[in-house]
């Protein structure tokens, strides 16, 4: 029982399940954030360019309600809502690892980046060679 807890403790532990964990939570409030710009600016957005029509009251009864049951109906509005927020979720997470990318590139970039050449020797000038051998043979 004890091997079980141990590793179920390096599981947890390990830092990929921290890291997903922090994602799934941060992930949720940035969909709340996304949801609540999408259907509190966006939509009446569109709503007032296409004659001040909510999309979220849209709906297609398909029996009406009585006193003893509630009506059925399809409730498209929301459906479209729900569109949006997905396309304008899926758009800024596409930005956002796209960014991501950008980031990893330019570092890598600059990890594989040459090192700086040694400076080569100078060139010496022909006639100064020739004083430099000269000088040799005379020592010699």
């Amino acid at each position: 029982m004890g091997k079980i807890i141990n590793e179920f403790k390096d599981f947890a532990i390990k830092g990929n399940v921290v890291d997903m964990a922090i994602g799934i939570v941060i992930g949720a409030a940035f969909g709340k954030i996304v949801s609540s710009f999408v259907a509190d600016i966006i939509m009446p957005l569109i709503g007032l360019l296409v004659g001040g029509v909510d999309f979220t009251q849209w709906k297609w009864v398909l029996s009406a309600a009585t006193e003893t049951k509630a009506e059925v109906a399809l409730t498209y509005g929301n459906f479209i809502q729900v569109v949006f927020d997905f396309l304008i979720i899926a758009w800024c997470i596409f930005l956002v690892v796209k960014a991501i990318n950008k980031m990893k590139n330019i570092k890598k970039k600059e990890e594989e980046a040459p090192a700086p050449a040694e400076p080569a020797e100078p060139v010496v000038p022909e006639d100064i060679q020739l004083l430099r051998e000269i000088r040799d043979s005379l020592k010699k």
